[in-house]
């Protein structure tokens, strides 16, 4: 059986597990740690996300999801294989207004961080030498505290910083968000090909609608330009004569522009339909 690390809990948690409910895998019940599905062929070992990256990069697990900025301040001996889209996040240096501007200004500095592999690693490959103090959370109060004279951690609005009175300095460090990964440099395992087909067609069904609508024959050719699918639409005569059924995946995002569109130019009986899954 392909072996699976998902998050057990925080932000990433739901969503995972959401995932691979429509993926066609069995939920979690009552706190869980190993679910079996021999249905599907998996095991799904729910573990602290901090702890996946080292389950996989070892072998332990074949596979696991878990976040970008946690794969790299691991350090494991594992790669991202594929970006999931949720759990985004970005990792951006801050410091009382006059630290600095630039990640130059950082020379020499204390960093307070919750992530120091990932913050030290960004540092290394920039060549600014700086003192990274490792700390478990709320690493905003450090500067207050004197433990640190900057801080490196996740940043949403901002407005968090802003009332502790810091500002960003420099470029984002880490955009992060959900990814499956495996070992390094390690044969795909059985069934994880499958697995991963599985994934890609939830995350595809996420960004696409089926649309349906009924047109003039005449007008095809306008209507296909507005909704041209992913190799071409289905085309269906309808009883009515001079009038076709046409059938289209179309972007879930552009969806009401494109209803617009079509009716403008004539298209009546319109119909969205959610997609579940697909394979492409």
């Amino acid at each position: 059986m392909l072996r699976i690390a998902v998050p057990n809990k925080g932000s990433l948690s739901e969503a995972a597990g959401e995932l691979l409910h429509e993926a066609g895998y069995r939920r979690r019940t009552d706190r869980e740690l190993l679910v079996i599905d021999p249905a599907a062929g998996v095991e799904l070992f729910y573990l602290r996300p901090r702890d996946i990256a080292v389950y996989v990069g070892s072998g332990r697990l074949d596979i696991g999801i878990t976040g970008r900025d946690l794969l790299l301040d691991s350090r494991a001996d594992a790669e991202e294989i594929l970006p999931l889209g949720f759990g985004r996040s970005t990792f951006r240096f801050a410091g009382r207004p006059g630290t600095g501007s630039t990640l130059e200004d950082l020379k020499g500095r204390r960093i307070a961080t919750s992530f120091p592999g990932l913050v030290q690693a960004h540092l290394d490959k920039a060549g600014v030498p700086a003192d990274v103090v490792k700390l478990d959370g709320a690493v905003e109060i450090s500067i207050q505290l004197g433990v640190a004279d900057v801080i490196a951690d996740v940043v949403e609005t901002g407005s968090t910083l802003r009332q502790a009175g810091l500002e960003l300095i420099g470029s984002p460090i880490l955009e992060s968000e959900a990814v499956v990964i495996k070992r390094r440099d390690a044969e795909p395992a059985a069934g994880s090909e499958q697995f991963l087909r599985r994934l890609q067609g939830v995350l595809v069904a996420r960004k696409y609608v089926l649309m349906d609508y009924d047109i003039q024959a005449e007008r095809l050719r306008e209507a296909v330009d507005l909704t041209p699918g992913l190799e071409s639409p289905t085309v269906s005569p309808l009883h009515s004569e001079g009038w076709v059924a046409v059938r289209a995946m179309v972007p879930r995002e552009q969806t009401q522009r494109i209803m617009d569109d079509l009716w403008e130019i004539g298209a009546r009986a319109i119909l969205v339909t959610d997609i579940r899954a697909c394979r492409l």
